[in-house]
């Protein structure tokens, strides 16, 4: 397979590129471009390869993209871009889930990647991820015999995670609106905090003016934002901890997407943790899985260049 390889990460807002130019090596050249500004993947493709990486045409490629992979198609789940990988034009171009590319990467991301939430240091057994960005998205990581298998998931689009009564007074709230069946997305993820917000505001029976995610983080000394950030983290403790123990994940349970990297230290000193754990009969079993904070800037450009790397290792380089 020739070099270099080009490795993407699709996401519904944006779409980030860079170059593996050796076996084994990082992601270089390394671009995020906005998905509004082109019709397409291949044209989003074709605008990196020119004004990022000198025009050059990439050997092979591994395209994660955030939403259902069949085969050689895609689309994207919270965008309007579909098509077949084939479209791009380049020789030995695969598909991953997003969080199937981000599931690879974990074993690759050390020191300063990671920021613990809780529990022991992670362990070799089978690991799950998930993260509110656009959307909300799940993975795991399987150990094997050959090193690590990522298995994507669609977990987002389950029922939403309520526990307590305010929980189920912000569901009430906003299926008196319309939403009749609220998934986990719909308040896990950058527009559900957005949503999250203005259902806090209806069962407060307040006045609020929509605000986007960047807004309500950036804006914690009101109370009601502040207030909106706590449900939200409450809400994923739950939520992570049923993705544990649906995947058995006592390798540990990763947290990624672009929303958590901007309130580390909320969500450390958030409701998190202890939602994590509450079950009423296998605390003791989540309470031995380590959580843990993605914070490196692009991991899963270093997971596709992983799983690339893995799955053409037994090919001629060239």
């Amino acid at each position: 397979m020739s070099l270099p390889w080009l490795v993407a990460d699709i996401g519904g807002t944006n779409a980030r590129f860079g170059l593996v130019t050796e076996p084994g090596g990082q992601p270089q050249a390394v671009a995020v471009l906005a998905g509004a500004d082109h019709d397409g993947l291949p044209e989003a493709v074709a605008a990196y390869l020119a004004d990022h990486a000198g025009g050059v045409q990439p050997g092979a490629a591994c395209i994660a993209i955030a939403g259902p992979v069949e085969g050689d198609r895609y689309r994207l789940t919270n965008a309007g871009w579909a098509g077949s990988v084939r479209d791009l034009g380049i020789p030995n171009a695969e598909l991953l889930n997003d969080f199937e590319a981000l599931a690879a990467s974990l074993p690759h991301l050390v020191g300063d990647d990671l920021v613990s939430l809780g529990g022991p240091a992670p362990s070799r057994g089978v690991k799950a991820v998930l993260g509110p960005g656009t959307g909300l998205g799940v993975g795991g990581l399987v150990p094997a015999a050959e090193g690590w298998v990522p298995i994507p998931g669609e977990g987002g689009h389950v029922t939403v995670p309520v526990l307590d009564e305010r929980d189920h007074a912000i569901v009430q709230a906003l299926r008196a609106e319309g939403l009749e069946h609220v998934v986990a997305e719909h308040l896990l993820s950058g527009p559900g905090l957005t949503r999250l917000h203005h259902g806090l505001a209806l069962v407060h029976g307040v006045d609020a003016p929509r605000l986007s995610a960047s807004d309500i983080v950036a804006r914690l000394d009101d109370s009601l934002c502040a207030e909106t950030v706590e449900v939200f983290c409450g809400m994923l403790g739950t939520f992570a901890g049923n993705v544990a123990l649906t995947l058995g994940a006592r390798g540990g349970v990763y947290l990624g997407g672009g929303v958590l990297p901007r309130i580390v230290d909320r969500v450390r000193s958030s409701d998190f943790r202890r939602r994590f754990e509450a079950t009423p009969t296998l605390n003791d079993y989540l309470s031995a899985i380590a959580t843990t904070l993605i914070v490196a800037p692009q991991p899963a450009l270093v997971g596709a260049a992983a799983w690339l790397n893995q799955r053409l290792s037994n090919m001629e380089y060239v």
